[in-house]
């Protein structure tokens, strides 16, 4: 796993998980930080806001009826 600019910082873990994630670093041969690293990223694209294009709700039409009469207004175009 390749890290752009790494930032320290300190967690503090539950003694339980501190044990099993020991375990399980010691299983795969990887180390516990890398271990940590991996499970924030998955979490971080997990859980990331999603964003909407900007350009929603951009708009006005000063028409308080365009949503009921789109395809009425539509009728035609393209032809």
């Amino acid at each position: 796993m390749a890290m752009e600019k790494p930032v320290k910082t300190t967690v503090y873990l539950d003694e339980d998980d501190y044990e099993r994630l020991k375990r399980i670093s010691k299983a795969k041969g990887r180390p516990t930080a890398e271990l940590v690293r991996e499970a924030v990223a998955e979490y971080a694209r997990r859980n990331a806001p999603r964003h909407s294009a900007r350009s929603i709700g951009a708009g006005s039409s000063r028409r308080g009826d365009l949503s009921e009469k789109a395809e009425e207004l539509l009728r035609g175009i393209g032809r």
